[in-house]
């Protein structure tokens, strides 16, 4: 203990005054900690062994004091030095990150700055771009009001300056009544027309009648001397300027010759078969005249075909009629009385024309008839004259000429040395070569300039083709060959108008294109229904209205034509398969020749065409179309479709209670058909079976209606053992089982086979099957 003790208290060896590596010998590893510990342990061991004078020895002896010192704490000196070099290179790496974060710092600040100066550029871009497009738009809304200003203003002046011409007309200024030629096929009207045209031709010289541009023209003097024999008995004052006579006949003709909403043919002559009487394009053209409200006289044809006709050439028809037999003249009367009876049954009051009192003449629904030969000529003279009085008694006020242009596009052909030229039928006005003319194509209104106005000469001088007579100025009413830059797409049936001095060329325009505009509007709008073709736009209107009011169901039509049918009509059409409307992959061409490319696109592509010269033979191919597919469909759908039907089993009547079921069941509700399947809504819908046939007083048939008694068999083939009597019996009503699939291709394709009880029968069905 005393050494104990004297080692506590002996003074320890001075040590430099360093306070950094005392806290790091605290802060020693766990190796240099354990060396220290078994020193310590050997030291203990030592001074309890020794005796003083050694531990004295020891403890004064100053070399081994320094020995220790120096051995405990260079050790220690290393691992705190080691310790600090680690510690600098941590806080130089520390340091390092810093700087580099700071940077990282400054590098995203600087991204975000550009990126923000970048943003306000391309917002002012962008405000500046959208004020300019508004600027723009501005522009375009003020220029637009200003050409619909412009247009309305020269409309305005149009209409005034038109109104003025009209109020300007005069009844000493007549202008020629055209005149156009309708009937049914083989009735006669080419021959009845030739005929009209070459009563006065002798010697190969044309005795004042004019050859023109799809019309032939007639002069005064020629009308007079034409009709002198028949005047001598009607005293009729003639003062009409001519006649022009449409050259092409048939009501394709009639429809073209309208302009801006307003027919151009001011009197018709229809031809009317005396042996056949009316036939179905007579009808057609009666109708189109009715609705037009145009005046015509009924030429009865082929009365040369009477029994026993005596040839009086070119003779007024009464005298010709007093040199026939009683026979042959009973016959006529006979024909003749058919002819009005059939006449009235189509709501025309008609009379032969000498046998009409004056309350007739003055009536304007009562109709001439005047009886012709087109092959002898009899009744030929009484037909002009009779024109003529029509024309001049009834019609004085339309025929007064005026100064507005009424003119409309005949036919549009390539002439060799013309190129492409416009034939036009002016009833008004004046057509000037230089005018800047308006006309009508599918793709928009075109302005061109007339370059030139062609009638062909006197036809003596017929032989050379192309030494037609050039005109400064054309009045109407002519016919006349227009040549112009770019009238290829020009439309037959359109009109044409003149852009004259005071006239804004976009109400012009405007109003070139409104026939055809309004055709466009009236168009199918869901985009879904067959393409129509015409030859001209009086066609293409007349075959629309045909489709969309004379036919049940109305044909849809979603694209309309004019002219020959080309391979684009074709894929413009073919769109329809795709939106799952085959049947209205269809294109209908009246009167229009098919391009042969067109004929194989159609093929390749499932488009149907269907051609005919007659409005009628049209629908009729397409009905036939529609009737096939439709029946096509309902067989496919004949196995999906369930009739409603509630039957009650006739308990004196069961021929076989299962396997199969024969039954005599009354049928309470609805229609029971061959293939219904049969249930019992009060056993849980127990499923008896599939009615596989139906039979009465020991007939076969296909279906038994509300009322009758017949007897069933049912089979079900799932469950073969059901028996009558044992599932279920006579007290259950048996049901047809309806679904959501079989009520829709009822829907689809049965409509019309159901009544309007059967429809109801369906909606207490469908609450009993829980159909939603």
């Amino acid at each position: 203990t005393v050494e104990a003790d004297t080692v506590e208290k002996a003074p320890q060896p001075e040590q430099e005054p360093v306070a950094e590596p005392e806290e790091e010998i605290g802060k020693e590893p766990p190796e240099a900690a354990k060396d220290k510990c078994e020193t310590v342990k050997d030291e203990e061991k030592d001074a309890t062994a020794e005796d003083d004078d050694d531990a004295k020895d020891d403890w004064e002896d100053s070399d081994s004091g320094d020995d220790w010192d120096a051995h405990s704490t260079a050790s220690d000196k290393l691992d705190a030095l080691e310790k600090r070099l680690k510690q600098a290179s941590l806080n130089e790496s520390d340091d390092e990150v810093e700087d580099l974060i700071e940077k990282e710092k400054r590098k995203e600040q600087e991204r975000l700055r550009l990126l923000g100066i970048e943003r306000a550029e391309r917002e002012r871009v962008q405000a500046e771009k959208m004020a300019e497009m508004k600027n723009q738009e501005e522009e375009e809304n003020r220029q637009k009001m200003l050409l619909a200003q412009k247009r309305e203003e020269g409309k305005k002046r149009r209409l005034e300056q038109e109104k003025a011409n009209l109020a300007a007309r005069s009844r000493d200024d007549l202008r020629c009544p055209i005149v156009v030629i309708m009937g049914h096929v083989d009735t006669g009207k080419t021959k009845l027309l030739d005929k009209i045209r070459k009563t006065n031709v002798q010697e190969g010289e044309a005795g004042g009648i004019t050859q023109q541009i799809g019309a032939t023209y007639f002069e005064k003097k020629t009308l007079l001397s034409q009709t002198a024999k028949l005047n001598e008995t009607e005293k009729f004052d003639l003062n009409l300027p001519g006649m022009l006579v449409i050259d092409t006949p048939g009501h394709e003709s009639f429809t073209n010759l309208r302009s801006r909403g307003s027919s151009l043919c001011d009197v018709a002559i229809l031809v009317v078969d005396l042996m056949h009487g009316l036939e179905q394009q007579t009808i057609e053209s009666l109708t189109m005249l009715r609705n037009r409200g145009t005046p015509f006289v009924v030429a009865l044809n082929k009365v040369d075909r009477c029994y026993a006709w005596k040839t009086c050439k070119d003779t007024p028809i009464r005298d010709a009629l007093k040199e026939q037999s009683e026979g042959t003249l009973q016959e006529f009367r006979s024909r003749a009385s058919d002819a009005k009876l059939q006449l009235q049954e189509q709501g025309v009051n008609s009379n032969i024309y000498w046998e009409m009192g004056d309350e007739d003449w003055t009536n304007s629904d009562f109709v001439p008839l005047v009886p012709t030969s087109a092959v002898t000529g009899e009744g030929v003279q009484d037909i002009l004259l009779l024109l003529c009085q029509i024309a001049q008694r009834k019609l004085w006020k339309q025929l007064m000429w005026c100064a507005n242009l009424q003119c409309t596009v005949l036919e549009v052909k390539a002439i060799d040395g013309l190129g492409m030229t416009v034939d036009v039928l002016v009833v008004n006005g004046f057509l000037r070569e230089g005018d800047r003319a308006v006309f009508c194509t599918l793709d928009g209104p075109i302005v061109a300039e007339i370059r030139g106005l062609l009638t062909p000469p006197p036809s003596r001088e017929m032989r050379i083709k192309s030494d037609y007579i050039h005109h400064k100025e054309i009045k109407g009413a002519l016919g006349v060959k227009v040549i112009g830059n770019g009238l290829e797409k020009v439309m037959a049936g359109t009109p044409v108008m003149v852009v004259g001095p005071d006239d804004e060329v976009e109400d012009i325009k405007a109003e070139v294109m409104s026939d055809l505009t309004k055709l466009q509007d009236k168009l199918s709008t869901d985009k879904k229904g067959v393409m129509v073709q015409a030859s001209t736009l009086g066609a293409l209107e007349a075959l629309l209205q045909f489709l969309r009011e004379e036919t049940k169901p109305p044909i849809p039509v979603s694209a309309i034509g004019i002219g020959t049918i080309h391979k684009r009509d074709v894929t413009k059409i073919s769109i329809m398969n795709e939106k799952g409307c085959p049947e209205f992959a269809t294109i209908l061409a009246f009167d229009v020749p098919v391009e042969r490319e067109a004929r194989e696109q159609a093929e390749e592509l499932n488009v149907r065409i269907f051609t005919a010269d007659i409005i009628y033979h049209l629908f009729d191919q397409f009905t036939r179309f529609m009737e096939q597919l439709t029946e096509k469909r309902r067989e496919d759908a004949a196995a999906i479709a369930v009739f409603p039907s509630i039957i009650k089993i006739l308990p004196q009547h069961v021929f076989n209670t299962k396997d199969p079921i024969i039954v005599g069941v009354e049928v309470v509700e609805g229609i029971l058909k061959v293939g219904t399947p049969l249930c019992v809504p009060a056993l849980g819908g127990l499923h008896v079976g599939i009615v596989t046939s139906i039979e009465s007083n020991g007939r076969e048939q296909e279906t038994a209606r509300k009322g009758s008694s017949v007897a069933i068999k049912i089979v079900n083939e799932t469950n073969p053992t059901i028996t009558f009597g044992r599932q279920f019996d006579a007290s259950h009503s048996l049901y047809s089982t309806l679904s959501r699939a079989s009520i829709d291709a009822l829907k689809s394709h049965f409509k019309e086979k159901l009544e309007n009880e059967d429809w109801r029968l369906v909606v207490k069905l469908k609450k009993i099957f829980n159909i939603i």
